[in-house]
This record gives structure tokens, sequence and C-alpha cells, in this order.
């Protein structure tokens, strides 16, 4: 059929919409008509025609047709300018007579401007993104791959020049009509997220960031294109049945489908490149107000999905627990198609923040002591209503959070008033008490690890009513080897408050409690890595120049007593591996596996830099046996290697280590630490050799 006749049908079917119709074969022959029209007018009316077709609007597929109709305009741009390509390298088809060559034989730059002609007043201002967008995107992706195109530079620059014209006006036309035209700002989500990698710096410089940054905002969480307000776990719960003692959720479910749709919409399909074109635009808005209102919205957010997630039953299971409690359905179909959509809010979530405090970090607006603690305490509210999911990657598993996270802690921390009443407005419901449902032990976690940071700006009173108060019950808490994080962090948080200057009559009065409860608890529900951090922190406490050690003069001869009878009587066999050595399995130096013995003779070692010159000289020969009666050889030289370290690693300050330089080299440390065990006789004998003779046995160098 001629492509006039062809052009002719295809504008009869765009008229009308109809069920039955054959959507993609419509589409697939605008594409081609694009090609293969020669009459610059007719190009210019094909376009108007899909920007205003009932059978491609009044269909209510959302960005689905937008989205088409870029690839509609991105694939016969990419055809028209491979075929000009080709002819330039004199690889063109050879055409036959009367043949329409592609293009119809229009120039780059007359069938650029053809199509582009045809976004008109006909049609609303955001729909002429989709054309400019598809031009874009499909020159700039040749490009990509490597095709020299200067000679279609100016084509592209005359595309980002109206692609960037075209957002603004489309931003005000959106503002003006608001709620009536919420597929505009949807639409120019989409059209400039796909599209900004390829503008140029100049022209991302001239976009309108204080009208594009609530429409971004908008889009990406509050609408149905988005996240939905976090309202899509709603109705999750209806589906969730018990099977037995386990819980199910159908793959047929509605709930399941609904979560399936959500995460294959475009912007969500996308919201990588989304967060970072809004952390973008939160770095060049004008107006800092704006920022202001998104932490709002992003808090508001966040909290809507915490309260949303406690309302079904999937929050009641521990995730530690899960393979006890989940159906296979569940734990290996549904569930982690869920958590995809959960954790794409947590990245998207933290790479806006991340803008922001990037921002803030050289904005005098947002530094400024009316804004920047505010800024950073609803960061903080953000990451703590997303921490149900954080904690199942690990906080420190990704750098944007740990960036975010730090940062606001940072700035918070200049301001005494605010951390206290943040903390305060975050601590655990019940004070002394561990809760059951394992959304608020997760909660409680967020509030340990955090409260850590600020005990140096806090006041005495805070420390010990809120601070300490809230990690007794987690302290000498035993037989949940799942809980071992919030053990620890428990641990550090008095560790933090025990350390502060400010706080030596809190540190007198529960150091005996935490010592006991520290003894108590390890191995079991406490990781070697922590229980030596926290007897290292101990010994500085209570070691000179500390206040403490003025009153309590005993207590590191006493501490370091307790660990090295201990470490006589404690078990030789290897303990499980922790989180940090499961990390280091597969790395060049892994670590070797220790016994509760070699541990605390560890935790020795690490105490000897903080010892009074009278003690160090005599816990050194001390350490130097317990080294020697561990009878494995494999963790018997790691503790020697550990031992040596102290000694020269700069650990110990001049004085220190003038001491034991002396007991290393003239008081018989040497041959103590590396030859301590041969005096008990040779483990190993050559057949047939004669039996040493004592009296005749000299002494090794």
């Amino acid at each position: 059929m001629p492509a006039d006749r062809l052009l002719s049908t295809l504008l009869r079917s765009l008229q009308t919409y109809t069920d039955q119709q054959d959507t993609p074969r419509i589409l697939g022959t605008a594409s081609s008509l694009l090609t293969t029209l020669g009459n610059p007018h007719n190009l210019s009316l094909l376009t108007s025609h899909l920007l205003t077709a009932p059978a491609l609007w009044d269909r209510h597929d959302g960005l689905q047709t937008p989205l088409r109709l870029i690839s509609v305009f991105h694939s016969a741009v990419t055809t028209i300018v491979k075929y000009h390509n080709d002819v330039r390298h004199d690889k063109g088809p050879e055409l036959l007579p009367g043949q329409v060559p592609t293009g119809g034989g229009l120039s780059i730059d007359d069938w650029v401007c053809a199509v582009v002609a045809g976004a008109d007043e006909r049609s609303h201002r955001w729909k002429h993104l989709i054309v400019l967008a598809g031009l874009l995107i499909g020159i700039g992706s040749l490009q990509e791959q490597g095709m020299d195109l200067y000679w279609v530079s100016r084509a592209r620059r005359r595309v980002e020049e109206a692609l960037v014209r075209a957002v603004n006006l489309a931003l005000v036309e959106v503002r003006e009509r608001r709620e009536a035209d919420a597929l505009g700002g949807h639409t120019i989500a989409l059209t400039l997220n796909h599209s900004f990698s390829y503008l140029s710096d100049a022209e991302r410089a001239m976009l309108d960031y204080d009208l594009l940054l609530p429409v971004l905002i908008g889009t990406a969480y509050f609408s149905n294109e988005g996240f939905q307000s976090a309202y899509f776990l709603g109705g999750l719960d209806l589906d969730v049945v018990t099977q037995g003692k386990k819980l199910d959720w159908p793959a047929r479910s509605t709930s399941f489908r609904q979560v399936e749709t959500i995460v294959s919409r475009p912007l969500v399909a996308s919201m990588g490149p989304l967060s970072r074109l809004i952390a973008h635009s939160v770095e060049n808005v004008r107006d800092a107000l704006l920022i202001q209102t998104m932490m709002d919205d992003l808090a508001s957010f966040a909290r809507a999905l915490t309260t949303q997630w406690r309302q079904i039953k999937l929050s009641q299971i521990d995730p530690a627990e899960e393979s006890a409690y989940f159906e296979d359905q569940a734990q290996h179909k549904t569930l982690p198609v869920l958590w995809r959509l959960l954790k794409a809010a947590l990245f998207s979530t933290t790479i806006i923040l991340r803008g922001v405090f990037s921002r803030a970090i050289g904005d005098s607006t947002l530094a400024a002591d009316s804004v920047a603690p505010v800024l950073a305490s609803q960061a903080l509210h953000t990451l703590r209503h997303l921490y149900f999911i954080t904690s199942r990657l690990g906080p420190a598993s990704f750098s944007q959070h740990t960036f975010v996270y730090l940062t606001a802690i940072d700035i918070l921390s200049a301001y005494p008033s605010h951390a206290d009443r943040f903390l305060k407005s975050i601590a655990p419901q019940q004070l002394g008490h561990i809760p059951s449902h394992p959304l608020d032990r997760i909660l409680d976690l967020y509030f340990l690890n955090t409260a850590e940071h600020f005990a140096l700006v806090l006041s005495p009173a805070t420390n010990e009513e809120l601070l300490v108060a809230s990690a007794v019950p987690y302290l000498a808490s035993g037989a949940n080897h799942n809980m071992l994080p919030i053990f620890e962090a428990a641990h550090s948080v008095v560790l933090s408050v025990l350390s502060t200057p400010q706080s030596a009559h809190i540190t007198a009065k529960h150091l005996p409690f935490y010592i006991d409860a520290l003894f108590s608890v390890f191995p079991h529900n406490l990781s070697p890595r922590q229980f030596r951090l926290a007897f290292k922190t101990l010994m500085r406490v209570t070691a000179p120049p500390s206040v403490l050690s003025a009153s309590h003069p005993d207590l590191p001869a006493t501490l370091l007593e307790l660990v090295f009878h201990r470490a006589l009587h404690a078990p030789t066999i290897a303990l499980p591996p922790d989180e940090t050595t499961l990390a280091l399995q597969g790395s060049d130096a892994p670590p070797p596996p220790l016994s509760e013995q070699a541990v605390l003779a560890l935790t020795l070692l690490d105490s000897l830099p903080f010892l009074s010159i009278p003690l160090l000289e005599e816990w050194l020969p001390l350490c130097a046996d317990l080294v020697n009666a561990i009878d494995d050889d494999v963790m018997r030289d790691a503790v020697k290697a550990r031992f040596w370290e102290v000694l020269v690693n700069s650990e110990m300050d001049p004085e220190r280590s003038g001491i034991a330089v002396a007991w290393w080299t003239t008081k018989g440390g040497r041959e103590r630490v590396l030859f301590g065990r041969e005096d008990e006789g040779e483990k190993y004998m050559m057949s047939g050799a004669l039996p040493v003779d004592e009296n005749r046995k000299t002494s090794k160098l």
C-alpha cells in the first residue's frame, strides 16, 4: 500500500478507541510511516495525531501510552540516522526504480524539524516531551554505542534546547491544572528520567528545578505510578493465610499481583535513575524551603510505610526465623518481590537524602542554626522508619546510607538540645522491657545504634535515665542468638556512656553490674569482637589518668585477674564464626578459628597499652604464660602474632614501649613467648633418637 494511503488509513484508525484494537500494530505502522513519508507536512500531521489520538489516549494505561510513543519516535530516529550514516560511508542499500529512500529523501535536519513541528498547540505541552525525548534518546544512544554522529550535532542541539523549553512550559501548565492533569506530571517525570543523561550541562542548568522537584517527588512517592503513598501494603494482610503453623502468601492472590504490577511500572522499574534526578534537582533548586517541604514528605512516606508494615502478619515474624514460619511459596516466590519493592523505596530515599546533605554542606540557608538540626532530625526519623528494610541488608552495606546517617548525626551532635529531644522522641516506649514484636525490637536496635553517637553531648541525667535504662534489659538477656546485634548495640551504648568524661559517677554506679553482665553473656550472646572492644574500653575508663582511677585504683588489676583466671579454665574448642569472621572467609587472609580461651588471651593483650607501668611489668610475663597455655598451634600462633603487634605497632606510648622492649630483650620475654612450651619437652622425636639428657641440656638462644 502506498505511504499516503497507509497514512490515511492510520489516521482514521486513530480517531476512535475500541477494546478490540491492536495498539502494537497501530504503533508499528506509525513508526514505519515516520521513516518512509517524504512530505514534511505529512510527518507533522502524523506526529500531531499521535499526540491527540483517542485510540491511544482514551486507554487508561497510565504511563504505558507515553512510554510506547517514546519508543515509536526513538525507533524512527534510530532508523533514519543509521540510514544516513550508511549513505555517508557508501554503505547504503541500492534503491529500485520508484523506491522511496528511508526518510523520504529528507535530510536529518529537515526530518527532525518536520516531526517536531507536529508537537503543536493542539496537544498539551507535556505531550510534546514525548516526541523530543524519543528523538534525543535515539540519537544519544547511538552516540553512546560509538557511532560518530558529528554531522547530526546541530539537530541534537536543537532537540535538547526544545526539550528543556518544553519541560519548563509543561511544568507551568501542570502547576496551573494541578489535579486535572495528573498524567502530565507523571509524563514529565518519565520523559526527563529517560532523557536527562543525554542533556548537556548547559541545558540542564536551564531547567526550572523549583517547579520540577515537587512534580518528581509527588510522582515517585505519592502517585499510582510510584509507591502509592505506601498504601500498597494495606490490602496485603487479607491474602496472607495460615497453613498449620506456617504463613503463606499465594502467588495467585490479588495483593501479590498488585505488587508485581507496581514493580513493573515504568518509573518504579527505573527508580534508581529517577532518584538521582530528584537528588540533582535538590542540589539545584533556588528556594531552600522546597527542600524542607520535601523532607516532610519523605518522613511522612516512611512513617506510613512502617505503620502499614506493622499492621500485617508478615511483620510478626523475626527475619532470622522466617524459614521456620513461612511456606516455600511465600519464602521463595512472593516475599522476594515485595522486598524488592521495599528495597527500591529505601535506596531511592537514601539517594535523595544524600542530595539534601550534599547541598546542605555548602548552603548557608540550610546550614543555619534554625534549619540544620531540623533537617538532620527529619533524615534520622526517615531512616528509622525504613530501618526494618535496612536491617536486612546491614546498615553499612551501601555507602550512600552510611554517608546520610553519619552526616545527620554529625550535624545534630552540634545541637545538644535538639539531639536530646530527638532521642527522647524515638526511645523505646517501655524502658526496662524487651518488646515482643519484632518491629519494636528493630526500632530499639536503631535507637541504640544511634544513641551511641550522642552520649558525649548529652547530659549525665539523659545518659543514665534514657540510654543506660534502654540498654539494661538487653545486657544480661540470653537464650536467643538471633538477637545478637541488639545485644551488642546495648553493650556499645553502655560503653559510650561509661566513656564520657561527664559520666564518671554513672560509671562508678553501673560498672559492677555491667562487668557481671559482660562476663555472663560471653561467648553465647556476645561476639568475640564485641567482648574485646568492651573490655578494652573498660580498661581505658578505669586506668589512669581517668577520673574513676582516682577513686577506684584497684579496678584495672581486678578486671585483669577476672579475665586471666577465666582464661585458664576456659573451653579450648573453636567458637562458631561471627558475622565479621564469615564476611572475611573469602579474603586473602581469613581470620583463624579461635576458642574462648584464645579470645580471652587476646583480650588481655588488647589491654596492655592502657596499664600503668607497675601493672604492665607484672602482666607481661603472665600474658606470655597464658599464650603458651593454648594447646592448639594455629590459635597460639594467632595470639603470638597479636602479642608482637601490640609491642611494635605503636599502640603503646614511649614510656610503656621502653618497658616492653626491656622485658622482651633483657628479662626473658622473647624466650618466654616464643619458646615457653619447649621447656615441657619435645613434642616429636626422630625415629631411633636418644632421649635428651637433662643434665646436658643447654639453653636455647
